[in-house]
């Protein structure tokens, strides 16, 4: 028997599914996901909790649409979920890092989430672009000086780098 969280990723990530049938089931997905931050968000220092299936009830959602959004949101939150293992009666809480929130949904490329209106009460809008910058910022990689056979070898040693570390 798996999981619920086995059995949603088979569901969304269904390699064998139609094209079409998939891009379906992500656009439903989407737009009630962003139902749920919306609500969320009026109220974000609200701790919501309950069992999966309360919460699902709670949001007029199905379960595994439930199941999905709590894998979704799992890294925002200041205390993870116990999302490989929980059923259907696992008590779950949404209390979410509010920065954390906001940076992983800039990072997933949801502009549908990260710009809602929502977010101008919870952040001003300096702050939301420096949250912005922050993550993609923090996804560069910026590479080092590279060291010139002539140069001095960083070590220390006082000898070029190609007699000294530069060595093959």
């Amino acid at each position: 028997m798996s999981t619920l969280l086995e059995q949603w990723r088979d569901m969304a990530y269904d390699q064998k599914a139609d094209r079409g049938k998939l891009q379906r089931f992500w656009a439903v997905y989407f737009n009630t996901e962003k139902e749920i931050y919306e609500k969320l968000l009026t109220n974000p220092d609200e701790v919501v909790a309950g069992t999966v299936k309360e919460l699902a009830d709670k949001f007029q959602v199905d379960l595994m649409t439930m199941v999905g959004f709590l894998d979704g949101i799992n890294d925002s939150l200041k205390e993870a979920n116990p999302i490989e293992t929980m059923e259907e009666d696992t008590v779950v809480n949404l209390a979410f890092d509010k920065e954390k929130l906001y940076k992983n949904m800039v990072d997933a490329k949801a502009d549908w989430l990260y710009e809602l209106p929502q977010w101008n009460k919870i952040f001003d809008e300096d702050k939301r672009k420096e949250l912005y910058r922050e993550q993609k910022r923090s996804g560069t990689i910026v590479k080092g000086h590279k060291v010139g056979r002539n140069d001095p070898c960083p070590c220390g040693s006082g000898k070029k780098y190609k007699f000294c570390c530069g060595r093959k």
